[in-house]
């Protein structure tokens, strides 16, 4: 059975829904998300009709590769990344086939769209950096598929964690003149993406939030003042934080850990993150995890030696 793929610029509601909907499914069925979480908020985000040539859900940072059936059914889909491709030339994809309908050609009719739009041949060749997939927990079928097309590993995500009850966290240390308090809604987005910008600068994806991202988040169902810590001096200037977050599933998360690279070397980012940890104990969470780049050997032996275990790897492949 053939199966179809079409380019979209944007999705209407309904084909919007379809999508989160072979994305929840393809999620139960892995045990991890396909798609990283500015993937979910990008198809969540509707703009205004009468901005818009069609009535479709649009976004300029955005293209969707959507494959159907013979019958019409949708059986995968890739969103395409392309808000770097101008000032960096590279483009980050990641995909989704529905676990009913794999190993049918879904998967690889989308990483020949993707080549293509990417200008590269289906045929291995040197790594030009100019297109990037991720494999969320290194899924099997991605990795056959990067075999197959000759792709390259230039990235990788360590998944860590650790159960709360044990070992026992330590107490919260703070340099003098320094306190942590959580954040205020309204009052400081600025200097949170001002901080946040210097101390990942290096990062391609969290260097770049704005204040506008970070208030679209601030409307996420999970989204919690009380365990957004931030790290103040004397006169209130900001110098680093720590934004957990709590999954549907009561999974806690080291979401964001960041220090203002003036106040780095004295242990803040260590007494943050703690903070973070007993407050996610203290609300009932029994697991927590965090997201860390795997050559980022310096924060890995911090997080080992607060208990954290490596769980599993996204890999970014690439052309």
């Amino acid at each position: 059975m053939g199966v179809q793929l079409t380019w979209r610029n944007g999705l209407d509601s309904s084909e919007a829904a379809e999508v989160m909907g072979l994305l929840d499914k393809t999620e139960k069925t892995d045990g991890v998300a396909p798609v990283g979480e500015h993937v979910i908020l990008r198809l969540k985000a509707h703009r205004d009709v009468i901005h818009q040539i069609e009535p479709v859900q649009a976004d300029v940072r955005s293209e969707h590769f959507v494959v159907r059936d013979a019958g019409g059914v949708l059986i995968g889909y890739a969103h395409l990344d392309t808000e770097h491709e101008k000032t960096a030339g590279q483009l980050v994809a990641e995909l989704a086939v529905h676990p009913d309908h794999r190993r049918k050609g879904a998967g690889t009719r989308l990483v020949e769209a993707l080549l293509d739009r990417a200008e590269l041949s289906t045929e291995p060749a040197p790594d030009l950096g100019r297109l990037r997939i991720w494999s969320h927990g290194e899924h099997p079928g991605a990795v056959r598929l990067a075999e197959r097309f000759g792709l390259s590993r230039p990235r990788e995500l360590w998944r860590m964690g650790r159960e709360l009850a044990e070992p026992e966290l330590p107490t919260v240390e703070t340099p003098e003149g320094v306190r942590i308090r959580t954040f205020r809604v309204g009052r400081d987005e600025a200097a949170l993406v001002e901080v946040n910008h210097r101390a990942f600068a290096w990062h391609p994806e969290q260097g770049g939030m704005t204040v506008q991202d970070l208030r679209a988040k601030e409307r996420e169902e999970w989204f919690d003042p009380a365990g957004f810590f931030l790290a103040v001096d004397s006169r209130d200037e900001l110098l680093g934080f720590h934004w957990t977050k709590v999954h549907p599933d009561g999974m806690g998360e080291v979401y964001v850990v960041g220090v203002d690279p003036n106040a780095q070397g004295g242990g803040l980012g260590r007494s943050l993150t703690v903070a973070g940890l007993r407050y996610l104990r203290d609300i009932g969470c029994r697991q927590v995890m965090l997201y860390v780049e795997a050559d980022n050997e310096p924060a890995i032996k911090i997080y080992q030696r607060l208990g954290f275990g490596k769980w599993d790897t996204d890999v970014q492949f690439g052309r």
